[in-house]
């Protein structure tokens, strides 16, 4: 079976969350265990770091990654959702897992595994698990889908936990207020297993944190005490440079104002790891950090598109993604003519929290992603109304994107987001255009 074709097959056979939403999601470790079973448990055969959060947790994935494989580590990443291809998930060493592979597992695995009826994402986590001891890696950087308690990736046991940070989202899955979304995420924390917290702004979140940890006997270590920063600056370019206490003076290559928070969970993350005797020198974190987005594929994190006009994209999909992201858009309308906004967003999301935090003073095309849990571009544009944004409505993002590539002036910005789906559409127009 061909690649394209074992995707038909997967897609029609798994329910996929990234796809189809709520109907895909299946919480609990059951089936993740009885695949393991099948697979011969492989996740025991490397050490794991295992990452949660609510927003960061991929690129603090995909930093660590690049940072160890840099310090001669063979390094498994696996994050989700992928933007424009599944293999994006699965890497070593920055590349991805081989097409062939995919094919081959499912041929190899689904007979004996169809009975469980697992899901698309219990599937490919389990793919994620095989693929690494094939490849005889030292450590798996592994991210949670959803939450963390309930999480297929929660059977590890890993020698380091970490939690990004905490704010609202998948609120049918995970609770409605901050403190019980904490509680599925702390679920990640394992007896007796360092745990490492990016951020935490409310006082609630760091009780339930504590508490976890305390009963368990986690050692916990929150980022923002460790002192790892000196102090940092955001270049003109939108990229960073942090004066590390370790390490000296580093640049990275991932733009945008959330960056400073994952470096300084990154860098406290290298602290712990080294008193784990990791041997991670000052040249290899200052490459990982020069090369993160390039050399691990990671996209749509204020990615640059195109130039005159400029064309940035982002997956942040939340309230507390906007927050950064309605400060950086503000500081970028101000330097630009226009500022033109191609969004759209999936229909379980509270929209309202994100749509409050989108500029105001901007000419908005609002559009759908080509996945089944979009909302409808026109429901989106009335909602946006009801918060003072006004603008076009698409049915497709290609229309959008070209639509406001028309409207545009050199001196313009376009902006496209709202879901990781919008961003999903858009970026293979770019290798057209």
């Amino acid at each position: 079976m061909t690649y394209e074709k074992t995707l038909n097959f997967l897609y029609s056979a798994t329910p996929a969350f990234h796809k189809a939403g709520g109907v895909a999601y299946k919480p609990g470790p059951s089936r993740s265990i009885l695949l393991d079973n099948i697979t011969g448990n492989p996740h025991k055969d490397y050490k794991i770091i295992h990452i949660a959060g609510t927003n960061g947790k991929g690129s603090v994935s995909h930093l660590l990654a690049n940072i160890l494989t840099e310090a001669r580590c063979k390094v498994g990443l696996y994050t989700s959702p992928h933007v424009v291809d599944v293999c994006e998930r699965i890497r070593v060493n920055g590349k991805t897992i081989p097409k062939r592979y995919v094919s081959d597992f499912i041929k190899r695995y689904y007979p004996s595994i169809k009975p469980f009826n697992p899901s698309f994402f219990e599937l490919i986590t389990s793919m994620a698990f095989e693929f690494f001891r094939y490849r005889k890696i030292d450590v798996a950087i592994i991210e949670t889908g959803l939450g963390g308690r309930l999480d297929s990736t929660n059977i590890v046991n890993p020698i380091l936990s970490i939690i990004t940070n905490i704010s609202i989202d998948h609120t049918q899955y995970l609770g409605e207020s901050l403190s019980q979304i904490a509680f599925e995420k702390a679920g990640i924390i394992k007896p007796n297993v360092p745990v490492l917290i990016g951020e935490v702004k409310n006082r609630e979140v760091r009780h339930v944190f504590t508490d976890k940890a305390k009963t368990v006997h986690a050692p916990l270590f929150f980022a923002e005490e460790m002192q790892v920063l000196s102090a940092s600056e955001q270049l003109d370019n939108g990229l960073w440079r942090f004066y590390s206490q370790d390490y000296g003076t580093l640049e990275n290559d991932m733009p945008g104002m959330f960056q400073e928070k994952n470096a300084q969970t990154v860098l406290s993350a290298l602290k712990l790891l080294r008193d784990m005797r990791f041997k991670i020198p000052s040249k290899a974190v200052e490459k990982g950090f020069e090369t993160a987005a390039q050399s691990t594929g990671l996209m749509g994190r204020w990615q640059t598109l195109r130039n005159n006009p400029l064309i940035i994209c982002d997956i942040g999909h939340n309230a507390g993604a906007w927050e950064y992201l309605g400060s950086q858009l503000q500081k970028c309308a101000k330097t630009h003519s226009t500022l033109r906004m191609v969004v759209g967003m999936v229909n379980d999301k509270k929209i309202s929290d994100v749509l409050s935090l989108m500029p105001a003073d901007a000419s908005y095309y609002f559009t759908q992603a080509s996945v089944e849990r979009a909302l409808p571009a026109a429901d989106f544009a009335a909602a946006a109304e009801q918060c003072g944004l006004k603008g076009q409505v698409f049915d497709k993002v290609t229309n959008a994107v070209l639509a406001a590539l028309k409207d545009s002036q050199p001196n313009d910005m376009i902006f496209i987001g709202g879901s990781t789906f919008v961003v999903a559409d858009a970026i293979p127009l770019f290798m057209n255009i």
